[in-house]
């Protein structure tokens, strides 16, 4: 049974949009997914960036991997910013980190190129499109992976094609590499810290995109039963932190 990528909601006093305009790599579009409900509490209304699984509005069925609060919730807020030097006058900021350009996991054997995904005007998110499964996205509200937050990296489980990049990523063990180039050639390599297999009806929002000071990496697809919609009931998270 494929495991199609959904998206989710992002409120709009969290919604600082894409970094960058979402790029597009190769000739794929972005796909929509249908929506899946929010945490209840501090985050409710939260819509969730789902991966590896389709998902009805509402009913609960689709992968869930919340939006971040924002990119740079836990940084300094100087990047792009001219920052006091201590004389009185300013020093300049400095450049925007290069967007990720490919992912890579020695262990599995995942080598992918990575396209950007942003969100739909309705707030949703974008997801790659289930004929490039073979394909992970970088979401551009999240962290460039390797500065501080947390950077969101989705892909399908499987298609309807069959399997997709991310079709092992639950045999990741913790203290794995996870290399992301940019589109300078630097390399930022991660090591996973831990996994977990999680109900998407109670996806934990704050866990895995709330504010860090850490140079987080978090990996999300779709894992678990199907429900009677044909739907994977449960997301795989990996996290990981810049090594």
């Amino acid at each position: 049974m494929p495991r199609v990528p959904s998206l989710t909601r992002v409120p709009q006093d969290l919604r600082q949009g894409p970094r960058r305009p979402a790029r597009r790599t190769g000739t794929g579009r972005p796909a929509r997914a249908r929506l899946a409900a929010a945490p209840a509490g501090v985050l409710a209304g939260l819509a969730l960036l789902a991966a590896g699984c389709s998902s009805g509005p509402g009913d609960g069925s689709g992968a869930r991997a919340d939006a971040p609060p924002s990119a740079s919730a836990a940084s300094d807020g100087s990047a792009g910013s001219p920052a006091a030097d201590g004389s009185g006058g300013t020093r300049p900021s400095a450049p925007p980190a290069a967007d990720p350009a490919r992912v890579t996991i020695p262990s599995l054997g995942v080598d992918s190129s990575l396209m950007a995904l942003g969100l739909n005007q309705d707030g949703t998110v974008e997801v790659p499109p289930a004929d490039r499964g073979m394909t992970a996205g970088w979401y551009t509200g999240g962290a460039v992976p390797g500065q501080p937050g947390a950077a969101v990296i989705i892909g399908h489980n499987s298609t309807h094609l069959g399997r997709a990049v991310f079709h092992d990523l639950k045999k990741i063990r913790k203290g794995a590499d996870i290399a992301v180039r940019d589109t300078g050639g630097a390399t930022a390599h991660f090591t996973v810290t831990g996994t977990e297999t999680v109900d998407k009806k109670a996806f934990p929002s704050q866990k895995v995109y709330g504010p860090t000071a850490a140079r987080a990496l978090r990996l999300i697809t779709c894992d678990g039963a199907f429900d009677a919609q044909g739907h994977p009931v449960d997301n795989l998270i990996v996290y990981a932190t810049r090594s």
